[in-house]
């Protein structure tokens, strides 16, 4: 049955990861990973990348300690699969609150919600403007008396810099996108999905390392099947977060 499980979950997680691509390369003005996902913890800032993949570093290490919790089951080693699967439930609440603080960065300061995005390519007539090669300048107001252009950038906000086209139409920004707003709601709907399925794995490997150390398996011929069961499903959650972590911060 949990290979079943594990199929059908496949499925749908391969249908979102689907869609959220489509969307991804079919729009120009798409977030970049750098810019978005840039703080760490103790309020560094400009280090694209770090913390995601500190968070991924802490789930591998976290299936390799269920690997670990299953070979001493087929040992029957009660204590020792007691103490790899204690490290698992380690790694998996850290994931969980290390998600909690990304979450809580992009939402309460960053204002990224399902329905806003504040993240994304600036233009210049259809061009990328955040590439090399113009001068940067300070976006005070426009030419028709527009109102002042402000960014919200690190926690503060700042006069917008943009960079200044070549040819009749230099200096004037004709598009300010900040990115579709399906970014947003792909985003905290598939990491919360994902992050989700990780909380239940959390549980479930909780109440089975319980009833190893109370020796509830060891009295049974193939008792410790459930342990090896919870593993299947723990390293699918690895697997499924290595394509998320792709799709949503790499590419």
């Amino acid at each position: 049955m949990m290979w079943y499980f594990l199929l059908s979950d496949a499925f749908t997680f391969s249908g979102f990861l689907i869609a959220y691509g489509a969307l991804r390369f079919s729009m120009p003005s798409w977030p970049v990973p750098d810019f978005v996902f840039s703080t760490f913890p103790g309020g560094f800032h400009h280090k694209p990348l770090l913390f995601v993949t500190l968070m991924t570093f802490i789930l591998l290490a976290s299936s390799f300690t269920m690997v670990r919790a299953v070979q001493e089951g087929h040992r029957e080693n009660r204590m020792g699969v007691v103490k790899w699967m204690i490290w698992t439930i380690i790694g998996g609440a850290a994931f969980l609150g290390c998600q909690a603080w990304e979450w809580n960065t992009l939402m309460g300061k960053e204002h990224m919600t399902i329905r806003v995005n504040p993240f994304g390519k600036h233009m210049v007539a259809g061009t990328y403007v955040e590439g090399d090669g113009h001068e940067i300048k300070e976006g005070t107001s426009f030419k028709d008396g527009a109102s002042y252009m402000i960014h919200k950038h690190d926690g503060e906000w700042k006069p917008l810099k943009f960079k200044v086209d070549e040819g009749p139409e230099a200096g004037k920004v004709k598009e300010q996108s900040f990115g579709p707003k399906a970014f947003g709601a792909l985003f905290f709907f598939i990491t919360g999905f994902h992050g989700f399925h990780v909380l239940t794995g959390v549980i479930f490997l909780l109440i089975i390392c319980v009833n190893s150390f109370t020796g509830l398996y060891a009295a049974r011929r193939n008792g410790y099947e459930m342990v090896e069961k919870i593993g299947l499903y723990w390293h699918f959650v690895d697997l499924v977060w290595v394509f998320v972590f792709l799709l949503f911060y790499l590419l």
